[in-house]
């Protein structure tokens, strides 16, 4: 019961980032970050996907669904960030948050995080024996 109260805590934590960090993106101007992504050597239209799966993705971890799913795809942002972005700052000045959320993603995508959450309630009769996201 405690490991899942922590993958519950973790999974909202890591939605509420997520889908904060995307609606930041479009109140902002996606365009702006279009741009931006443009400066530093990545298609414009990357932008938009990024950003949709923030603010979608954030959103599913909110509600427990494709917890494994969105938290490999954040963990994939994350990697990019910490390369593409991040990683010329150093740690502590660069990617030391990016790290942390990075663990999360990859905790719940190995785990999944079933405890309040709308997969369980979904698909608990059906696939009882074999999902566990």
């Amino acid at each position: 019961m405690r490991n899942d109260i922590g993958a519950l805590l973790l999974r909202i934590t890591l939605g509420v980032v997520f889908l904060s960090h995307g609606l930041a993106k479009f109140q902002g101007g996606i365009e702006n970050v279009v741009g931006w992504f443009q400066s530093i050597g990545l298609p414009g239209f990357m932008a938009y996907g990024v950003a949709g799966i923030e603010v979608i993705g954030g959103a599913a971890l909110i509600v427990g669904l494709g917890t494994r799913v969105f938290s490999l795809l954040f963990s994939l942002i994350l990697l990019g960030a910490i390369v593409k972005v991040k990683f010329a700052a150093g740690f502590l000045d660069g990617y030391a948050y990016d790290v942390i959320l990075l663990a999360i993603g990859i905790h719940l995508s190995l785990n999944g995080s079933k405890f309040f959450s709308l997969d369980q309630s979904l698909f608990s009769n059906t696939k009882e024996h074999t999902y566990r996201g």
